[in-house]
Formats: structure tokens, sequence, C-alpha cells
């Protein structure tokens, strides 16, 4: 099982940059190759599918057993496995380092391609590689790439040093070139089903590589990676399985809505669901469907096209009053509640969430959190434990509420809705700012798709 992990002394290091052009520049020289991303993210993860031209998984210690880890990376048969890290090497949400990028690596005891920027940089750059290297002596750093090289002669230099005093390969040099960036906004960078000419930009990232990388010796490094055993599945949560008749399940893709974990639309599917694509910007009716499911994005970016596209508007707020199954996270609320403001900007959205979604310069709501069920979550098959982890991040709040709302769930831990509450329950839609995740610890997608099935109403053009 050749792989890898790309990792960086620090962020902001061009990792994810890098981690592109090296599952591009694989893939284009005829490897499957199979991405994975550490930590709970969708943008990366877009980016790197559309890449690898493979779906991307996350491996998560926060939400995720370290057997369930182990069972993720071994699913998906490929050439070579990449997964792209977060954050630098050792850091952690604790002080021990458990969660770490170093971590995964000793797990999954896989090499690890370290990202260094060096720009300002010559002789300094030494320290920093040799204090990594030695840090922890479980982690074996296989190789090196140097991005933000000024030029030919800074580049030169620095292979001077490293040839003198560094014992690792150096695997490539990055020369700073503005054509190799993606642009960003709050939440990082813009996702891939925004982003203009997504396969150009691609190309031009991976050709880079290929020119400064040496990718043979990559390759060589991540064939070195000792026999994974597939962990043992003795005293694991099963896997839900599928069964009853299938239900169709509308599911908002297009540039407002694309955070969706690709394993979580795989359990809605072996659960029984058909996945039916629409467009809320341009769509003016809804397809024939059991139920909805509007996944996180940017609304904010794309409202006033939103509010043009009145027909599908309506049609969702009429579906959900007469009792259309429906799931929202994030960006799906904000679709959902009356308005989104952001300055001087007010557009209307669907309106049937009774508050308004207000966007502020700073997160509101950020990182893992911590949930308990209340007895009003309408979804059948209550399984889950008392408490369970997801995650948030969001810049804006739900504000002026209507009094009186029903929730589905207790915050023990982060902001939600209003700090307490999250998961707003009305008929049978369920709404929330967390973004859940199908997981061991919380099933889902099959909970969901049962209630679809329980409910029973249909709605869309026929």
């Amino acid at each position: 099982m050749a792989r890898l992990l790309i990792s960086a002394a620090h962020k902001s290091s061009g990792k994810t940059t890098i981690t592109l052009g090296l599952c591009a520049a694989l893939r284009r020289c005829g490897l499957a190759v199979q991405p994975f991303k550490k930590g709970p993210d969708y943008i990366d993860p877009m980016w790197l599918s559309r890449a690898a031209a493979r779906p991307c998984h996350n491996l998560d210690f926060q939400t995720q057993h370290e057997a369930e880890i182990h069972a993720t990376f071994n699913r998906y048969p490929a050439d070579v496995r990449i997964i792209e890290g977060n954050m630098g090497l050792f850091d952690s949400i604790d002080v021990e380092g458990e969660h770490s990028n170093a971590a995964l690596a000793v797990l999954l005891q896989t090499p690890v391609i370290l990202v260094v920027n060096v720009l300002g940089m010559t002789r300094s750059v030494v320290p920093i590689i040799l204090g990594y290297q030695h840090f922890d002596p479980d982690i074996r750093i296989a190789g090196v790439i140097l991005n933000s090289v000024a030029g030919k002669r800074h580049e030169e230099r620095l292979r001077e040093v490293f040839a003198r005093y560094i014992d690792i390969p150096l695997l490539g040099c990055i020369h700073r070139d503005p054509e190799l960036a993606i642009s960003e906004r709050h939440l990082g960078l813009v996702p891939s089903n925004e982003a203009v000419e997504v396969d150009a930009k691609l190309d031009y990232i991976a050709a880079a590589i290929e020119r400064q990388v040496d990718m043979a010796q990559l390759m060589d490094i991540a064939r070195s990676a000792p026999p994974l055993a597939a962990e043992s599945s003795e005293g694991k949560a099963p896997r839900p399985e599928g069964g009853g008749m299938t239900v169709r399940i509308g599911i908002a893709r297009d540039a407002a809505f694309g955070f969706y974990y690709p394993g979580d639309l795989e359990q809605l599917q072996q659960a029984g669901a058909e996945l039916v694509p629409f467009d809320t910007l341009h769509d003016r009716q809804l397809p024939a469907v059991d139920g909805l499911f509007i996944g996180g994005g940017f609304p904010e970016a794309h409202m006033a096209t939103l509010e043009a596209n009145t027909g599908l508007r309506h049609a969702i707020h009429a579906a959900i009053e007469a009792g259309l199954p429906a799931y929202a996270e994030c960006g799906g609320l904000m679709y959902l509640a009356r308005a989104i403001r952001w300055g001087e900007q007010r557009c209307e959205m669907v309106g049937i969430i009774p508050g308004e979604v207000v966007m502020y310069e700073k997160p509101q709501g950020r990182g893992y959190v911590r949930l308990r069920e209340t007895s009003h979550h309408p979804w059948p098959g209550a399984s889950a434990p008392a408490e369970f982890y997801a995650h948030e991040f969001h810049y804006s709040m739900l504000e002026n509420l209507a009094p009186g709302l029903t929730y589905a769930y207790d915050m023990v831990r982060g902001t939600g809705i209003d700090g307490r509450h999250d998961g707003i329950v009305y008929r049978n839609l369920v709404a929330n700012y967390v973004h859940l995740r199908d997981v061991e610890d919380y099933h889902w997608a099959r909970r969901f798709v049962d209630f679809v099935r329980q409910c029973g109403v249909h709605s869309g053009a026929a």
C-alpha cells in the first residue's frame, strides 16, 4: 500500500497547493490516486477530489475511533494513497499531540513529506528541519519539499545547505509563482464547485510540480511504507445496511451548496436513498423527491441569485410546509431562513425558518462541538450515545428568531443556533448550524432515510 502524508512546518506553507499538484501529477501518470484529508474540512477535499478524480475522505481523531480511521483508509483500493494534513505536523488540540498529523502518521505507519516555506531563508531552514526530524523519533520524515523559493540562485544555495547539514532527501524546490495560488475567502480556499476553470488551474499546478519535484523518488518513498494490516472488526459497531424501498432524496449541488462528506453520501445510498441533485441557483422547481438534503456552502456569496430564483424558493417553502422531510446544515439552514443580511445588502431566502441570518467579520461558531439529542428529534432509531462530536464553522448567526422553537440538539459544547441549542425542528425539517458526520458514534444517514421512508410524502415535478 503505497502512501504518503503531506504535512508542513506550519500553516500557510503551501501544503494544499503542493498536495493538489502531487495528486494531479500522479493521476496524469496513469496512477489511481486516493486522497484523504485530516480533520473536519470540506473545501480542501473538494479540490483534492477534483485533482485525483476520486472522492476525498476525511480522517478525524475527534469524530472517529482509531479502528474506524484504519477502516476508512483501507476501504478504497488505489495505487497510492495521499493524506493532506492540517495545520503543522505536530499541532494538536491537546498538549500531548494525540490528534496531530504526526499521530496519524504513526497510526497509519505512513512516511511524511514535510513542506517548508523558505521565504527569506537559506541556512536558517536547517534548525527548523532538524528540529522536526528529532522531535519525535516515531515519525519518519522521509522527504522535504521547499516552497516559495525565490529563484535559481536561491535554490542553488538551499541545495548546498541541504547537502551539508541534512540527511533527508530534498525532493523539490517550488519557485514562487502567483499563478499557483487559489483564491481564498473567509472559510479558506474558494471551493472547486465555484472556482472558474478548475481543471486548467489543476493542470497548471500539476505541471509545476512535475517540473520541480522528483516524482520517481517520491513514489519510491511512498512504496517504502511497511505493510498496513487490516484492522480487526471485532468489537466495532456494524456499518448500517440498507433495507426497505428506495426513496428519492433531492440534494442541493451547485455553486452555493457543496459541503458534503462522500462517506455520508455513500451511507445515504447504502440505506436506500437515490440522491437526486438540484440547482438552487437555476432550477425553477424541485425534482420529484421524497425528501431534501441541503448541505453547507456559501449562500451568502450567491444570495442575490438565490433570491432571484423565486420559483424554487416558493416550491421548497410549500414542500416543507406540506410535510416533506428535510435536513439542512449551516449554509442550508441559512438558505431556509427568512433572509440573509451581509453589510448593507439583504436578500430574501426560503422563509421557512422564522429568523434572519446576519453575517459577521469574525467566526461566530468554530471548531468541534459536543451535542446531545433531545426528545424532540424526529428521526427514528435513536441509538446514539448520550453525547457525540460534530463540528461547526460559521460567520453568521440567526437573529430575531421567533419564540417557542423546538430543537433537536442541546449544545454541550459549541455555539449552534443560540449557544444552548441546535437543530430547529419544524414539521418534518431538522436544520442546524452544526455539520454532522456519519460515523460509528452517530449513524445519522440511515435514520434520516428511514424517516423519509416513514413520512411517505412526495414533492416536486413529476
